[in-house]
């Protein structure tokens, strides 16, 4: 099974990426806006599917595989740098605001029950999932996104070399890991398991990310790319069909569906993009929410399931006031969509500094 933003019961920027291909990105201060929107609709899938559970939102957008492509294009443009020092600076980015998380909302699984033990160290370096009590499991269950990409971070200095002398063949080889697991090979239970799985379905689309960065997917023609694509995501949706979970074609639960149908739909998504005149402008009100996004965006992450948390615990209190059963749609899930977005943002307005923090800035309110 992958964690892909698993729903559970009611799988960032810095996590995400902000890479651009050379050259488009270097003429816009190191920015691609098509990047950023591309990442603030991830996050918005994100928090939709979490609310909704709908299994065929994985087909409409990919979202984890759009956030790892990103994070790989991102972190082949930094290792640019000397690599210890970018995955010491990456590591920072991440851990800091996992700990601060960490602090809040372990304590309040003490709270509801949980008692620590030795694997509560997974807390402070996330190579494995971190754990926690089933009071809780809503909102640290996402945390496997972050120990994925933790690991890529790793990994990256090796998988870049790699790609770099060989581009097309490694990326081409890095979908047998997910073939493998899917059909021959047998997955170990518990963590170790988890993470074996969750790279091998996502290694692909980092190294898009890596194509993304060098210009290697901009040297394909596009119908060549968009031919694979196709192929890819064709392969990934008759697995999905042919071998569901429990019933559902949910790509969450169908890991070499996920790999395949993600791997494709994020090439036409990187290869295949618009012009920048058609992302949201500097200045206007749209650009500014996509730039928070992106600025807050493992902020975001780790905070919105516990904000769907608590939109319960608001809206039962909804509840017991007469004038608002009444005239507010009190049990439709579209409503705790909306109670659950001002929690989010009351989120990044109290946490979302420590990444201003981790990343060695200024605090900010907002960016």
């Amino acid at each position: 099974m992958t964690g892909a933003h698993r729903r559970t019961a009611t799988a960032p920027q810095h996590a995400a990426g902000t890479g651009a291909p050379r050259g488009r990105a270097d003429r816009n201060g190191g920015r691609d806006p098509y990047v950023d929107v591309l990442r603030a609709l991830a996050l918005v899938r994100v928090v939709s599917y979490h609310t909704f559970g709908w299994p065929w939102l994985g087909f409409v957008f990919p979202s984890m595989g759009v956030m790892f492509a990103l994070a790989g294009s991102l972190m082949a443009r930094s290792l640019e740098r000397p690599a210890w020092s970018v995955i010491r600076g990456r590591m920072r980015r991440l851990l800091v605001p996992v700990w601060v998380f960490g602090l809040f909302f372990g304590a309040a699984m003490v709270l509801h029950g949980w008692v620590p033990g030795p694997d509560a160290l997974y807390w402070v370096l996330p190579v494995g999932d971190p754990p926690g009590n089933a009071w809780g499991e809503q909102g640290w269950a996402v945390l496997w996104y972050l120990r994925t990409y933790l690991w890529f971070v790793l990994l990256s200095p090796v998988l870049l070399r790699l790609f770099s002398r060989w581009p097309l063949p490694v990326l081409g080889l890095s979908l047998v890991p997910a073939v493998l697991l899917g059909t021959v090979w047998q997955v170990p239970d518990g963590r170790l398991g988890g993470g074996i799985s969750d790279l091998s379905v996502f290694l692909f689309c980092w190294l898009l990310g890596f194509a993304h960065r060098d210009g290697t997917l901009d040297r394909l023609r596009p119908g060549r790319v968009a031919a694979v694509a196709a192929g890819l995501m064709a392969a990934g949706a008759w697995w999905a069909l042919t071998h569901r979970a429990d019933g559902s074609y949910d790509l969450d639960d169908i890991p070499l569906a996920q790999a395949l149908w993600s791997g494709g739909a994020v090439a036409l998504l990187l290869r295949l993009r618009p012009g920048t005149s058609a992302t949201p402008a500097r200045g206007r009100f749209l650009g500014r929410v996509v730039r928070v996004f992106n600025s807050r965006a493992v902020t975001i992450y780790l905070w919105h399931e516990v904000a769907l948390m608590l939109s319960v615990v608001v809206i039962d209190l909804m509840w017991r006031v007469p004038s608002l059963e009444d005239r507010l749609p009190l049990g439709s899930t579209w409503f705790q969509f909306a109670v659950a977005w001002p929690l989010i943002a009351a989120a990044v307005a109290v946490f979302g500094w420590v990444e201003d923090v981790a990343a060695g800035r200024s605090p900010r309110l907002l960016p």
